[in-house]
């Protein structure tokens, strides 16, 4: 029976729990405290995250990392960016030496820009590049954990840990795909956010359907040539990590990131907005990263710069438009 040891009892985190224990798996939520395992244990459910579905038989909850590693076939990160770095140090000493490691987190670290299969591997020295993989693709966990299907694509350098993971993972709902574009795949699931806050912004002022069409291709024109840049394949943004997920998460009333751009549109602050969501929106701070190296590396990203404008530099969400709108006229690509 393969083991699968997830780390975050988020909405993801909690998902793959869920819908792996359902196809006969072994899962172990790993949570943050004594306290909150003890609650998701007696509540039978994550009532904050994923209420209403209780814990199918094969889910376990522990506070102990080595209980929940130290036999586990896969080892699936699924928190926020900004904490994936501190919550990899704290359990590698608990990883065994076979598990596969998967990064289910969509974000580029704040501060480094680094995609975050590059955070475990430092952090996680000891597995070696080839054992670590990424999961991206439209993956709305409140459909998936539903049992609505859906597809996903896991990415790796390494074949092997590939097809492992994917064997983990694919389920009768979740088809799952490999992809040994690693760079492509990270960089695409990362950036997809920021444009849907700028979609977001677009449809919570009423500019409707075309105006959307429109921010959603020139999204993905500008993922593309960043991650080009960075060694990504391009077919790789016009598959499930890239096209697949941007249309998922520029379009559905579940994506927080879109909700921020509505929230935005409405005339709320970013702290309010922050303060409102008890999730993370992983695209707020992306923004911060991918302008950061865009500006480094020379891309044109006026997209994501006018996404940067609104949340951090006061520009109003009308302004980023008109500003958008008035640029010089260009070729498409």
């Amino acid at each position: 029976m393969t083991k699968l040891g997830i780390i975050g009892t988020t909405t993801w985190g909690t998902t793959l729990a869920i819908i792996s224990a359902r196809e006969g798996r072994k899962s172990t939520l790993l949570a943050r405290s004594r306290n909150e395992a003890h609650l998701l244990i007696e509540d039978g459910e994550n009532r904050r995250f994923v209420p209403g579905i209780s814990f199918p038989e094969g889910v376990s909850i522990t506070d102990s990392p080595d209980q929940a590693l130290f036999d586990a076939d896969i080892v699936i990160f699924a928190v926020p960016s900004s904490t994936l770095r501190d919550n990899a140090r704290q359990v590698a000493p608990s990883i065994n030496s076979r598990s596969v490691i998967i990064s289910a987190v969509k974000g580029l670290e704040t501060g480094t820009g680094k995609r975050m299969t590059q955070v475990l591997s430092e952090e996680l020295a000891s597995v070696g590049a080839a054992r670590i993989c990424a999961l991206s693709g439209p993956n709305l966990a409140g459909e998936i954990v539903q049992g609505k299907p859906s597809s996903t694509v896991v990415a790796s350098i390494s074949e092997q840990s590939c097809k492992k993971s994917q064997i983990a993972l694919n389920s009768s709902h979740l088809r799952v795909y490999t992809n040994s574009d690693l760079i492509g795949v990270e960089i695409a699931g990362a950036l997809k956010n920021v444009t849907a806050i700028a979609v977001g912004i677009s449809d919570g002022l009423g500019y409707g359907d075309n105006a959307k069409a429109s921010l959603i291709t020139r999204g993905l024109a500008e993922i593309s040539r960043l991650g080009s840049s960075l060694g990504a394949a391009k077919v790789t943004f016009s598959g499930l990590a890239g096209m697949g997920d941007l249309i998922a998460t520029c379009s559905s009333s579940l994506s927080r990131n879109h909700g921020v751009g509505r929230m935005l549109a409405e005339g709320k602050t970013l702290d309010d907005i922050e303060k409102s969501m008890d999730n993370i929106a992983e695209g707020i701070g992306t923004t911060r990263a991918v302008i950061s190296m865009a500006e480094r590396s020379g891309i044109h990203m006026p997209l994501a710069q006018s996404v940067h404008n609104v949340l951090f530099d006061g520009m109003s969400p009308k302004a980023a438009v008109v500003a958008l709108m008035d640029r010089a006229p260009t070729s498409e690509r």
